[in-house]
């Protein structure tokens, strides 16, 4: 078959090249210095990013990344190729696919570059950012990065873009049975855990202007603002999970929370590491954490979860904390991928038929 004129851009975060500080400053300086993580005027965020974090912060992350660090490389970047590897086996080798990071290496530009090595005359990109949750500093980041790639370098392509997936049913299905396997009966609770973002960036998403977190319960109060709600969307994301595992009807509680936090801001709560202390003196012993605004494990959930929180729950007085991979590379998340394609790839398919006709 000819090469198809739609190629599938997926893009993660990123990750340093390796664990050595040198390394980690570099991709800290472009992960913090974009607008949309630290959306501070561009001086503000220099003083603070040059001042205040890198000096100290990249020998704290090498340490955290070197333990969590697979002998391949980073795990971000070893599961996001597994799963192109295991998408273009689905799709076949006539479908151009690659894999862009936002920060670090392979750059959103090498991954439309291999595409265009693939095929030459490729005129669309189907672009997949890897995050279920819309929210500013994840796939809002990815978009626009994206857009001012092609716009600068390859303004003849077409671009179409994955929105959010969090309500897809084929992405429910992939992280309720990713999740069942760890509901045993010695559970006490199950934590969804979910990286934190300051309360700002939900209030400047809110298209309506007057919706997100002027209420408590705005999350479950029907609204145009919940579009672009990261904070509506982990909500809608817990409670979807729950519904498809029949949660509320186990002999375990769950509970969410939100992790990362950088900055003395207010951020969204609860805090994670405060989340798993109250679970410790309530007296739970055993607790499972699952990450669903992580398509793929990293050091957010391997250092920061699965190492450090496991500490904080002990010290705490619980037993036994267990960390839930994130869907990395399993059967079912390649099913939504490559369904998804498949329906992108058949409308560019027809729409070339009635072009040529």
């Amino acid at each position: 078959m000819p090469q198809s004129k739609t190629g599938i851009l997926l893009v993660n975060l990123g990750s340093p090249d390796t664990y050595e500080p040198a390394d980690v400053k570099v991709y800290l300086r472009e992960f913090l210095m974009d607008k949309r993580v630290i959306d501070a005027p561009e001086i503000i965020r220099k003083m603070i990013v040059e001042g205040a974090i890198l000096p100290f912060r990249p020998k704290e992350s090498a340490e955290a990344y070197e333990s969590i660090w697979w002998e391949d490389g980073s795990p971000l970047i070893v599961i996001s190729e597994s799963v192109i590897s295991k998408l273009k086996k689905r799709l076949g080798d006539d479908v151009p696919i690659s894999l862009g990071m936002r920060y670090g290496n392979p750059s959103i530009k090498k991954g439309v570059d291999d595409l265009l090595a693939m095929n030459p005359d490729l005129e669309e990109i189907f672009l997949i950012p890897l995050y279920p949750q819309y929210a500013m500093a994840t796939s809002e980041t990815v978009i626009e990065k994206a857009k001012d790639v092609i716009v600068e370098h390859y303004p003849h392509i077409k671009m179409k873009i994955k929105d959010a997936f969090y309500n897809d049913p084929l992405y429910v299905k992939a992280l309720g049975e990713s999740i069942r396997p760890y509901l045993t009966d010695d559970l006490d609770h199950l934590l969804f855990s979910y990286h934190g973002v300051p309360e700002r960036h939900i209030k400047r998403r809110d298209i309506t202007g007057d919706h997100c977190l002027k209420n408590k319960d705005c999350c479950n109060v029907a609204s145009p603002a919940h579009t672009f709600c990261y904070r509506h969307q982990d909500i809608m994301t817990t409670k979807n999970a729950a519904e498809y595992l029949k949660l509320d009807d186990m002999d375990f509680t769950y509970s969410v929370a939100f992790q990362s936090k950088l900055g003395v801001d207010p951020w969204l709560t609860p805090a994670t590491d405060k989340e798993l202390e109250r679970l410790a003196e309530e007296g739970k012993k055993k607790v499972a954490v699952a990450c669903p605004a992580f398509i793929s494990d990293c050091i957010e959930t391997l250092e920061e979860i699965g190492i450090r929180g496991e500490e904080e729950f002990q010290e705490a007085g619980g037993e036994e904390l267990v960390l839930i991979p994130c869907l990395n590379d399993n059967d079912l998340w390649i099913d939504a991928l490559e369904k998804w394609c498949t329906l992108v790839l058949e409308d560019a398919y027809e729409a070339s038929l009635i072009t040529t006709s």
